[in-house]
């Protein structure tokens, strides 16, 4: 099932890969999503407040590990659309081992810090029990995030984004029935629910493993390939660790926020953990679009097509917008009526939170497209800081944001912090992308001549490695 997306029409390719990620992202969601709804169902108010108030931590970390596996996988895709299949097994041997060193360090480093960490966030007192379970039982399956994120960005890499779908489907199931077990019949509350989520991603992961060794030869490493190269590893290295501290640096910005809401008390808490939950779900599209884009720009200029490239930016940036009309109006107008699925108790204040949240985030979905199209696009492109510095700018925008609603007691300050991260990074990407585009035009040339001699052109300008022990 693996697609070479080099070749067809730019916008319907975009679309056939968008659709499963995007169908992979809200069951990924409901990971979080179901505990959230069987925690505030059937343990209360103040234990989804403590699941909530971990939100942005979860995020930090597990942000750090999806940004990070999603670029040591980059190189494999330009490979790939370049036809180097030894090069490409060797890229994806090297993020193998590098993920296994990261995950221990981070697993380590998370436990040990989580309670200073809770502190530092002003957790209230009545919910820092739950919010300390449940985040502590993450950070120790911190190996089965990165397993299945690794290996799923790997088959997306490929082209492949329709089978980490079907086995996300079969954990999210898995997850549900697991809640339902742990936290109405055995009683474990909010660590019921985390212990659901890791077993669940875990099990994910074992089957894109199972899957890639029986259906996927173009993957199947060799003794060379586990051979841990240095220049492999410093290109990966160069585009992932970037990645994954612009999440981690996206994550600080919004632990500010956190702080913020946590001087308003643990109903305001939950009703935003409630309205974050209904936005990403819509939200996930542009996420899904991101990681189309990135393997899409990968592959094409790992064939050195830049006149494509651009056909594949315009057409996502022409369905993302499109989509954020609709979505935007039909959450600010009916968004509200959700929040049932969540609460149980207090619900029409809560409810009257949840609509200001979803408000003040609906009438930015658009400069969110672009923050995650053209940021994805450029990283696929090869470039690693350079986005980064568009996380920063998202950082500083909700932290200043955060820091004034804090001063104010204002929870719609606090529900802006995300709009103005938006506009601020979406702005300086657009910048971005005209810049890294006539490098491109630079790079490979505009001049025309054999096939023979474009390919020899382009794979001067590669990276060097296939051949190296």
């Amino acid at each position: 099932m693996e697609r070479d997306m080099t070749t067809g029409r730019p916008g319907r390719i975009l679309l056939n890969f968008t659709i499963p990620v995007f169908i992979g992202n809200v069951f990924q969601q409901f990971y979080s999503m179901v505990d959230t709804v069987i925690v505030g169902k059937f343990v209360g108010t103040k234990a989804l407040a403590g699941v909530g108030a971990t939100g942005t931590i979860s995020f930090l970390i597990i942000g750090f590990l999806m940004g990070m596996t999603t670029g040591f996988t980059v190189l494999t895709s330009q490979r790939f659309g370049a036809g180097d299949m030894r090069g490409m097994r060797k890229t994806v041997g090297s993020a193998a081992i590098l993920s296994v060193i990261v995950s221990v360090i981070m697993t380590i480093i998370s436990m040990a810090g989580m309670r200073s960490l809770l502190n530092l966030l002003n957790t209230p007192d009545d919910i820092f029990a739950d919010a300390y379970s449940y985040i502590m039982i993450i950070c120790a399956g911190i190996f089965a995030q990165v397993l299945y994120n690794l290996l799923s960005s790997i088959l997306r890499a490929l082209g492949n984004s329709k089978t980490p779908l079907y086995f996300l489907i079969l954990s999210a199931l898995l997850n549900i029935a697991l809640d339902l077990l742990l936290i109405i019949v055995f009683h474990l509350g909010a660590a019921g629910a985390a212990y659901a989520t890791v077993i669940s991603q875990g099990i994910s992961g074992l089957l894109c493993l199972v899957y890639i060794w029986k259906k996927v030869p173009a993957l199947k490493l060799t003794r060379d390939d586990w051979r841990f190269d240095w220049h492999v590893a410093k290109i990966q290295m160069k585009i992932g660790f970037p990645m994954a501290f612009q999440y981690s640096i996206t994550a600080l910005g919004s632990m500010m926020v956190q702080w913020a809401l946590n001087l308003l008390g643990s109903t305001a808490v939950a009703a935003f953990t409630a309205a974050s939950k209904i936005e990403q779900i819509v939200t996930q599209a542009y996420v899904a679009l991101g990681t189309a884009i990135a393997t899409y720009a990968a592959q094409n200029v790992g064939a050195g097509k830049v006149k494509r490239i651009r056909q594949g930016f315009n057409a996502g940036l022409l369905m993302g917008c499109a989509y954020a009309v609709v979505t935007g109006l039909f959450i600010a107008a009916f968004g509200k009526n959700l929040t049932p699925l969540f609460i149980s108790e207090g619900l029409e204040e809560v409810m009257g939170y949840v609509d200001i949240y979803l408000k003040c985030v609906s009438a930015f979905f658009i400069p969110l497209v672009c923050v995650n199209l053209y940021r994805n696009g450029i990283q696929g492109l090869g470039y690693g800081l350079l986005p980064m510095t568009a996380g920063i700018a998202e950082m500083v925008g909700r932290g200043v944001t955060a820091v004034i609603a804090a001063g104010m007691h204002s929870y719609a300050g606090a529900c802006m912090a995300s709009p103005m991260a938006w506009v601020l990074a979406g702005s300086l990407l657009i910048g971005m992308y005209f810049y890294v585009m006539r490098q491109q035009d630079r790079r490979f040339g505009t001049s025309t001549g054999s096939t023979q001699e474009t390919m020899a052109r382009i794979t001067r300008r590669l990276p060097k490695f296939a051949g190296k022990k």
